[in-house]
């Protein structure tokens, strides 16, 4: 290209001091140096089978040579130049070999024979063989445990960010990591016929079968080619002159097509970028644009990804913010995901921690340490068939809710139970109703999660289908169907999802937390941890498509007109050559439009936006104490009416001194401020109404408190009602949350979006 435009530019410069014979020398030198270049694009699709726009691009080069039009073909060479240099910007793709996945491989295995472990070449390792896995490494290769319990990471197959318990005899595969002690297994398969290497595999053949994407340049291509040398031949038929055919041909030269709609697409590229969404390519900017089907992952795509303490729920006589100080303090030097989630709760909670000491691990079970002189140990436990009322209610809790449970005793004797859950992104349901306005009907979600969750999960999203307990080879098989019927979008963050990102039409990668095996793998990476940002680029996608067919179909009318003045000689090449290139100057102006913002997207503003973020952070705040709300209920239900009214005084100290203040404040403050932006006061009419109920119920529980404030105690005949109106305030709030998250929280721009 720039070797094009210095001669355009250097015969220019010759033509206006007079000397116009190295003028046409040098014009003829850049349409000899266009013509390489085309012709090899030209030949290069006929070998395929493929005609496209270059070819009258290729023949108005040649016929302006021939009749001596310099002028006209030198202008032509620098706009095709300029087209497949913007072509080939917008095309360009990021890596495809899954590098991650293979720097992840292990390379060698640890052979136990009799006393001896010896390290040994990873394809020396046969079946039968007895491997150790040290803690923290990736199991080598498939295998049966044969050493007693082992605590595996099983993440980088199934996606699922809880660790899991397996023992003597159960089958594990390559690819997971051992998260607690060394454990010895015998091997069942080699390494080239392990499920990790399959993966490895799966993703390379994915990614290497991805089809073509034929451009709207060349879909526009296939009427205006016939009709530009059905004009141009006729010309000449009936004028007898070549140049007038050329002339033709010159107007006819596809640049709108060759320069509009690669400057949209790419212009729609960098309005993508600017809201944290790195789209690779023009083809999977265009692909994104009418893709009507979106297959998820639910890990670290439609939840948090991180486990999240919901309830601490102690035993008679134990106080639940201590139970948590005490957990937290022995967890604090595990790497544990579980005990990152409670120590992460604590902090939350404003705790003060202790330094634990005789930390010790205990694969299978979790931590034991001494804490203030205490012995805690947090963790897994098995409980005995006499378990107390509380435990045996909490395993119930935790089977209904699919959460983990981390048991708490003190020095022996069980003082309470955390329970864990992997929870919805809060912007997962508006995100997929706005998914669906802009064209998705069909949204599927892959799992490699048990059944139960992941059919909760897809029940609370509205989900099309879900599929669950699927591994790396179902996920492929899944997208490759539904790729075979719509154009799919896959959207993971895992190294298991990496095989079904590049099997997939166009794959989007979580990339804030997902692996680099994910992103490598994906045409589009979500840089921030925000899934609304695939909503926003599908509108991205859709104005810069729209407006890239728009400019090219204009563009080309432009050029019909033109055409019909050159076959009837009145437009000779030289003029029809700058005419053109007046219209790509009108159609490239018209495709930067792509760089706004699409219509109709919701703007809120910056003061507006803080106040959201303020009363966002108060909900992060009060969430917690929710949970105060249940553990009374609790206590009240299981008789304990001294520590119930204690905990039912707590209840009412963060109802009037926390909640309810907050929500006067939102009537007051927020729902105003949100009037306008979301098109009346009919958008939060409902909640105002909520936070009526929640008021009469917090006035509920006042009363009950100032009666047994004037008879000295709790009294039997207030439970009763006191469970209703605590467990219904309890379920009340969270909806409320959820509902005001979804609606109003999740509008806030991040602080990188621009």
């Amino acid at each position: 290209m720039t070797v094009t435009i210095g001669l355009l530019t250097a015969g220019a410069v010759l033509w206006l001091v007079g000397s116009r014979s190295a003028a046409d020398a040098l014009w003829a030198a850049g349409i000899l140096f266009a013509l390489i270049p085309a012709s090899y694009v030209v030949v290069s699709a006929l070998i395929r089978r493929h005609v496209g726009v270059d070819l009258i691009a290729l023949l108005s080069l040649i016929g302006t040579l021939l009749v001596g039009e310099y002028l006209a073909g030198s202008l032509i060479g620098v706009m095709l130049a300029t087209g497949h240099a913007l072509d080939a910007a917008a095309e360009q793709r990021a890596s495809r070999d899954l590098r991650a996945l293979l720097d992840r491989t292990p390379r060698t295995a640890r052979r136990r024979i009799g006393d001896v472990v010896e390290s040994i070449p990873l394809e020396h390792v046969v079946v039968g063989d007895l491997i150790v896995v040290g803690p923290g490494e990736v199991v080598p290769v498939d295998g049966e445990i044969t050493s007693g319990v082992a605590f595996l990471d099983e993440s980088a197959l199934t996606g699922e960010p809880l660790s899991v318990e397996r023992c003597r005899g159960d089958r594990v595969r390559s690819g997971v990591v051992n998260a607690g002690a060394a454990l010895e297994l015998r091997t069942r398969r080699t390494a080239d016929e392990s499920t990790y290497a399959g993966i490895v595999r799966l993703a390379q053949d994915a990614a290497a079968e991805s089809a073509p994407v034929i451009r709207v340049a060349d879909r526009i291509a296939v009427w205006f080619l016939p009709l530009a040398l059905g004009v141009a031949g006729l010309a000449w038929l009936i004028s007898a002159s070549p140049t007038r055919a050329v002339a033709v041909l010159v107007v006819a030269t596809p640049c709108p097509l060759l320069l509009a709609a690669p400057v949209a697409i790419v212009s729609g590229m960098s309005r993508a970028s600017r809201v944290g969404v790195v789209v690779r390519s023009g083809s999977a900017l265009e692909n994104l644009g009418h893709a009507t089907t979106l297959v998820l992952d639910k890990t670290g795509t439609l939840t948090s990804g991180q486990p999240t303490g919901t309830d601490v729920v102690v035993a008679p006589g134990q106080s639940s913010s201590e139970v948590l100080r005490l957990a937290a303090s022995a967890d604090q030097l595990s790497p544990h995901v579980l005990a990152e989630a409670i120590v992460r709760e604590a902090n939350i909670r404003h705790l003060e921690l202790s330094l634990p000491t005789d930390v010790v691990e205990e694969a299978g079970t979790g931590v034991s340490a001494v804490v203030d002189g205490q012995r805690v140990t947090v963790g897994n436990l098995s409980l005995p068939a006499d378990a107390p009322a509380w435990a045996r209610r909490v395993l119930n809790r935790a089977t209904l809710d699919s959460a983990v449970v981390a048991w708490v005793t003190v020095d022996h004797e069980l003082a309470g139970a955390i329970t864990l859950v992997d929870p919805l992104r809060s912007d997962a349901s508006r995100t997929l109703r706005r998914l669906r306005e802009a064209g998705l009907n069909r949204l599927i979600m892959l799992t490699g999660d048990r059944r139960a969750p992941a059919e909760a999960i897809g029940r609370a999203l509205g989900l099309d289908t879900v599929y669950s307990e699927q591994t790396p080879e179902n996920k492929v098989a899944q997208v490759r169907a539904e790729r075979e019927s719509a154009v799919t979008l896959m959207v993971g963050d895992g190294v298991n999802d990496a095989p079904a990102l590049a099997a997939a039409t166009v794959g989007v990668a979580m990339g804030a937390r997902g692996s680099t095996a994910s992103s490598e793998a994906a045409d589009i990476v979500l840089t921030t941890d925000h899934i609304d940002r695939l909503a926003d680029a599908m509108d991205i996608a859709r104005h810069s498509r729209r407006i890239a067919v728009q400019s090219a179909t204009v563009g080309m009318g432009l050029s019909l007109v033109a055409m019909g003045f050159a076959a009837f000689g009145l437009l000779p090449p030289a003029a029809g050559a700058l005419l053109q290139e007046l219209i790509d100057v009108a159609v490239i102006l018209n495709a930067l439009r792509a760089l706004r913002p699409p219509p109709g997207r919701l703007v809120v503003p910056a003061e507006t936006g803080e106040m959201l973020r303020r009363f966002s952070a108060e909900h992060e705040e009060m969430r917690d104490q929710l949970a105060t709300l249940r553990e009374t209920a609790d206590v009240l239900a299981d008789g304990r009416l001294d520590e119930g009214y204690a905990a039912l005084r707590r209840v009412i100290a963060f109802l009037s001194e926390t909640l309810i203040p907050h929500i006067e404040a939102e009537d007051s403050q927020l729902y105003p401020a949100l009037h306008d932006i979301l098109g009346g006061s009919e958008t939060t009419a409902t909640m105002s109404r909520m936070h009526v109920e929640i008021e009469m119920l917090a006035h509920r529980l006042k009363t009950h408190l100032e009666q047994a404030d004037a008879a000295g105690a709790l009294h039997l005949d207030q439970v009763a009602d006191l469970l209703s109106g605590l467990y219904g305030l309890h379920a009340l709030l969270r909806l409320h949350f959820v509902q005001q998250e979804e609606n109003y929280f999740a509008l806030v721009p991040a602080p990188d979006q621009v």
